[in-house]
């Protein structure tokens, strides 16, 4: 068995005006109490609770500030500033979810307003999580942290959820093998070798890979030309809106790869380690701030907990020379431009060969060879494999992670 965790989004429906109103006094007293602490330099529970018992609150929300404040004033994430809008976070002890199938509107959400009094406010789930909700309301799951937010004018609630999944039991000899290449011109490929050793099934994401590229660059020019104005809040809504799209693009992809692996009797997913690929990328200035925000961390944390819901394992092999080494020959080539290799050994078949299919298979070849590296990363670098903030707001508030966002963003 194995534990997955994973945030559950549900939007609140149409809360009437007393319920808006109540939504709107928690989300108003928390960013109160969030500043008041943090101003304060609270570096222990204690010291934050002495700031936050004030506030009208509930106890759940002065909870969890007593342990997230903590964390931005001290070493886990020595936040300088605080972003000027925070989720409300809730131990889990205080939100419940109820359960009406008869009803148009199935799902109901408790939310702590303050201490003896709470708002039951109906709720739509994410369509892809409704089993999840199930387990959670049956006991089958565990309740974690639970966070309300405003976005763009409607309220959401996350709720961390934690269950077990039976792990499917693989070797390297009965196992497919599926090498995932991540990479900037297809934001992803995949291909495995056949039961005769033949490339089999390559699926690239091009399409997908040439829209992000688009809304980060559109990122970049927009959001530098406002601050140049003077125009910081409408630089931060706008990319804002920019890094969700780029989320939804990332979400759909990774689920797509991890259905492409489950079509297969024993599949293992293979991913490149990249624990240290920032410290290891020099292209240039333009090339370096691309590849530098780019979404590793998060592609490689998406993959893995979907793949986990599936009982599908995820190993890692060392990276280098995955894009430059032949997967027919194993000689040493080279890439003239993006999209293509060339083998270096004139005795080989392979003369010209797509660049991305020739990496992934040189991924699943590595694992087919016996090199793995442990699934766990608990080393606490912050690094792209280890979940570490990349240079751009790419984490989301609706992003299934636990990663946190950390500095100015901090939420």
């Amino acid at each position: 068995m194995a534990k997955v965790t994973k945030t559950l989004e549900v939007r609140l429906v149409d809360p009437n005006a007393h319920k808006e109103r109540k939504l709107r006094e928690t989300h108003k007293a928390y960013q109160q109490a969030l500043q008041a602490a943090f101003d304060a330099d609270c570096t222990t529970p204690s010291a934050t609770n002495a700031i936050v018992v004030e506030y009208d609150l509930s106890g759940y929300a002065k909870n969890a500030l007593k342990k997230y404040v903590p964390q931005l004033c001290g070493a886990s994430y020595n936040a300088k500033e605080l972003h000027d809008d925070h989720p409300v976070r809730f131990t889990n002890e205080g939100p419940k979810l109820d359960h009406k199938p008869q009803n148009a509107i199935e799902w109901y959400v408790k939310i702590p307003h303050h201490d003896d009094y709470n708002l039951w406010v109906p709720a739509e789930p994410n369509p892809e999580q409704r089993e999840w909700l199930k387990a959670l309301h049956a006991g089958d799951a565990k309740m974690g942290e639970c966070r309300l937010f405003d976005r763009d004018g409607e309220w959401y609630f996350h709720i961390v959820a934690t269950r077990n999944v039976e792990e499917r039991q693989t070797t390297n000899s009965e196992a497919t093998a599926i090498g995932v290449d991540i990479g900037e011109a297809s934001l992803v490929t995949v291909c495995h070798r056949d039961e005769r050793g033949s490339p089999a099934a390559p699926t690239l994401w091009n399409d997908e890979g040439k829209r992000v590229r688009q809304l980060r660059e559109t990122y970049f020019t927009a959001t530098r030309r406002l601050q140049k104005r003077g125009s910081e809040r409408i630089a931060e809504s706008y990319g804002d809106s920019l890094w969700r799209q780029i989320d939804d693009i990332l979400h759909t992809v990774t689920s797509e790869v991890v259905a492409y692996a489950d079509q297969f009797e024993n599949p293992v997913l293979v991913l490149e380690d990249l624990t240290h690929i920032r410290e290891n990328m020099d292209y240039g200035a333009f090339m370096n701030r691309r590849l530098h925000g780019w979404g590793f961390a998060k592609m490689h944390a998406q993959i893995r907990y979907k793949a986990a819901e599936k009982g599908i394992c995820v190993e890692t092999v060392n990276p280098a020379y995955t894009s430059k080494t032949c997967h027919c020959c194993g000689e040493q080539g080279y890439r003239p431009d993006q999209a293509t290799f060339r083998c270096s050994n004139s005795e080989c078949w392979i003369s010209a060969y797509h660049a991305d299919i020739n990496a992934a298979l040189n991924i699943a070849d590595r694992y087919l060879s016996g090199e793995s590296h442990s699934r766990e990363h608990t080393s606490g670098n912050d690094s792209a494999e280890g979940g570490g903030r990349l240079t751009v707001p790419q984490d989301s508030q609706a992003d299934a992670t636990q990663q946190e966002t950390l500095g100015t963003n901090a939420s």
